[in-house]
């Protein structure tokens, strides 16, 4: 995987979630996609939010990104540090896109149900 990526030299950070490998690239136009592709372990890849994942599997990931990092000679970071690595990548309209999503993602399932509420209240207090 490491080969395919371009080497440790592209990494900049690491991090992994449940089923994926969140890496942090330099330059993701050099990543060998039919390479990384033909990896037994490897599920699929994609780029979203300056990040590039690869899908290895619930159970694999944890095995696999201890692996990876031994042998890119990074250290274990967090989901926070991949994600502040990345957006250095981004462009301002990009930046200024992911800020008002960073802003409004968390307070939408509140929104949703005060709406949810107030039409079910508009609905038992209505006449006729």
């Amino acid at each position: 995987m490491l080969e395919a990526i371009g080497g440790k030299e592209n990494l900049s950070a690491a991090t992994h979630c449940v089923t994926r490998l969140r890496l942090a690239l330099h330059d993701e136009g050099i990543v060998d996609h039919e390479k990384l592709n033909n990896i037994d372990a490897v599920k699929g890849s994609f780029s979203t939010n300056g990040q590039f994942q690869i899908v290895v599997g619930q159970g694999t990931v944890e095995k696999v990104y201890k692996e990876f990092i031994a042998l890119a000679g990074v250290g274990e970071a967090s989901k926070e540090e991949v994600k502040e690595a990345s957006s250095k990548k981004m462009n301002p309209l990009q930046r200024a896109i992911k800020t008002l999503a960073d802003i409004f993602i968390p307070i939408l399932p509140a929104i949703v149900t005060a709406g949810l509420l107030l039409g079910i209240n508009n609905i038992l207090t209505a006449t006729g």
